[in-house]
């Protein structure tokens, strides 16, 4: 599963926000499309430039995903490092666009069920879920130092007498 970070984790609910609000959607479409959509959000692309961009490559994200070399530098392989650097990985490209990552499934509201990638609801609450389960990483792999407040607590004391 991918890197949880803070810009993956907003870029995710900015993206199912903008969906929820009307954005244009389209899954044949790679600027309108569920990593399209994604990507307006990374880049502050049009949907039109991504679509233009995307066509340097050959197959849907799955494929250019996959194919994804950072040392040619084409246009579309800058688009993909936009997703890579979020903390993606090609499955996590894949997953996103197909609505398959088990994972995440299994943490949907009301239990795990497949969903449909072509559906606009189906990918809200998707990323939604993807943003929450890697929140949920991020926060548990915070360690605190356990003597974090016991070496404070005449400061603590004092601010509360």
């Amino acid at each position: 599963m991918a890197h949880p970070n803070l810009p993956l984790i907003e870029a995710l609910r900015i993206t199912a926000q903008r969906l929820q609000n009307g954005a244009p959607y389209a899954w044949g479409n790679h600027g309108t499309c569920n990593c399209g959509n994604l990507l307006q959000v990374v880049t502050q692309l049009s949907d039109k430039e991504i679509l233009t961009y995307a066509q340097t490559g050959i197959g849907e994200w799955t494929e250019l995903a996959e194919d994804f070399c950072p040392v040619t530098n084409a246009p579309v392989n800058l688009l993909l490092s936009k997703l890579q650097n979020l903390g993606l990985t090609p499955t996590d490209i894949h997953n996103l666009e197909y609505l398959e990552d088990k994972t995440v499934l299994a943490a949907l509201p009301g239990g795990f069920r497949w969903l449909k990638r072509n559906v606009r609801n189906d990918v809200i609450v998707y990323f939604e879920t993807f943003a929450q389960l890697l929140e949920d990483q991020l926060i548990s792999s915070i360690q605190l130092p356990e003597n974090l407040f016991a070496t404070n607590n005449h400061i603590v004391a004092a601010a509360l007498a």
